[in-house]
């Protein structure tokens, strides 16, 4: 029989990233990991099972390659010929380096209710400093787990 995992049961951690030097693509992958709860052992597809995630230093974020100038985020309006485009360079010059990392981890969720609830435990913020500290978070050394995590590893 399989156990099913109850709401009282759920205990969600909180943990803190620094994304300093880090490349987009392995941080998004990594994070939609723990927003989701593929880390726990009774990780359910269909139960919000995930944790929070602080990101912290979010402007310092990077790509390889020229992806931080020629990739291209798409988005339509709704109505004919309605189709946007923006790059990450844009974003940056904006000061809205959050959304390069939230439309990163938005499309590595799945679709739903159930990712957009997962998408809320996800705190991006400038700086060494967030107000979550009374949570107690688990700082976790993104850039110390693999070589390759850091734009360091690519030069």
């Amino acid at each position: 029989m399989t156990p099913f995992t109850k709401k009282k049961d759920l205990k969600n951690n909180w943990y803190l990233v620094n994304a300093d030097n880090v490349i987009v693509g392995r941080l998004a992958a990594f994070i939609s990991k723990l927003l989701r709860g593929k880390n726990k052992p009774q990780f359910n597809p269909n139960i919000d099972n995930g944790d929070f995630v602080i990101v912290t230093n979010i402007e310092k974020i990077k790509f390889t390659g020229k992806k931080f100038t020629n990739k291209k985020y798409y988005r339509h309006t709704g109505y004919p010929g309605g189709i946007k485009e923006t790059k990450p360079i844009n974003l940056q010059e904006k000061n809205k380096s959050q959304d390069i990392l939230k439309f990163a981890v938005k499309r590595m969720l799945p679709g739903g209710p159930l990712a957009k609830k997962q998408l809320g435990k996800l705190k991006m913020y400038y700086g060494d400093k967030h107000p979550h500290s009374t949570q107690n978070p688990v700082e976790i050394k993104f850039s110390e787990l693999n070589k390759k995590n850091t734009i360091k590893a690519y030069e």
